[in-house]
């Protein structure tokens, strides 16, 4: 399997210049070691807005008038959701039953059609819909255009911080650690990129291991709090992963929690779950990971509430 290389990030990065931020790198007060990528910040409140972008930005004339389908629990639909309608492309969501009201209630803001589903149709409910309809089908993570979009993260980090030695990254589907792994490989050969994941959810863990995709089950992943990462890894994202990213940990959810209540009242980032697990990994976990000059990606911000208040409060 053909993997995108730097030249495909750079590409992706050439391509949402001006319609993605570029997230600052933010030294933490807690750990002189540690800089926060805070994805947060994008105007969706996740990193899919870049994987989007591009995505858009990469459709024909005649795709665009057909449209963008995709399924997501909450952040890729968000996102391309906001990529399609400053393109003026038409755009569906499908949506799974369970995920997070605040933002399933944000991508209806956008205008879109959202179709709530069972947690194991949301892919053949979007392909369906593709095929009737022509619309392009834009997968939260299986795809090249998405793993070189959010590939534009690394590409960000060496340069802010050109001797980072390790960087941490959130793993889910695959297509955000598949991108920074490729665009810091690249550029910072020395520097080691570490997964990080859910206990609750760690497919992507067994599928390294296995050398193949594992695949847990919505019905077990669905125990994390951390809805974002919750899918295994694709074909194509397991490729990238077996070749540049160097291991995975885990974390419990008690850590998650942990990490969100320091990233809120320390660095003033509202994060939610997901967001946080890369810093759990560092406060938790710092014996099982290498030293040095270390950057965590904070991925988004769109949390619910009264999961919020439950992580402040005592």
């Amino acid at each position: 399997m053909e993997l995108i290389s730097i030249s495909d990030v750079r590409a992706a990065a050439a391509d949402i210049a001006g319609h993605v931020l570029r997230t600052p790198l933010l030294r933490t007060g807690w750990d002189a070691d540690l800089w926060l990528k805070p994805e947060s910040l994008q105007p969706v409140g996740s990193f899919k807005l870049r994987g989007a972008t591009h995505a858009v930005a990469r459709l024909t004339a005649a795709e665009r008038a057909r449209g963008v389908v995709t399924h997501s629990s909450g952040n890729h639909g968000l996102a391309l959701a906001y990529a399609a309608r400053a393109a003026g492309v038409p755009c569906r969501i499908v949506v799974p039953e369970g995920a997070p009201a605040a933002k399933v209630d944000r991508i209806r803001d956008l205008g879109v059609e959202v179709l709530l589903v069972p947690p194991p149709r949301r892919g053949p409910e979007a392909e369906r819909i593709a095929a009737t309809t022509g619309a392009v089908l834009v997968p939260p993570f299986d795809d090249r255009r998405i793993v070189a979009g959010q590939g534009t993260i690394g590409l960000e980090i060496v340069e802010d911080l050109p001797d980072v030695d390790v960087v941490l990254v959130p793993v889910g589907g695959g297509g955000l650690s598949s991108g920074v792994a490729t665009a810091v490989r690249a550029l910072r050969p020395g520097a080691v990129v570490i997964g990080v994941e859910p206990d609750l959810a760690a497919d992507a863990r067994d599928s390294l291991a296995a050398g193949r995709v594992v695949v847990w089950g919505e019905d077990a992943t669905y125990r994390t709090m951390a809805d974002g990462l919750r899918l295994p890894p694709s074909e194509l994202t397991l490729a990238h992963l077996l070749a540049r990213l160097d291991r995975v940990v885990t974390v419990t959810e008690e850590e998650i929690r942990a990490a969100m209540g320091r990233l809120v009242r320390d660095a003033r980032l509202v994060v939610e779950p997901s967001a946080a697990v890369a810093v759990a990994a560092r406060l938790f976990h710092a014996a099982e990971l290498p030293a040095g000059r270390t950057v965590a990606v904070v991925t988004g911000g769109n949390v619910d509430p009264a999961v919020l208040a439950s992580v402040l409060v005592p």
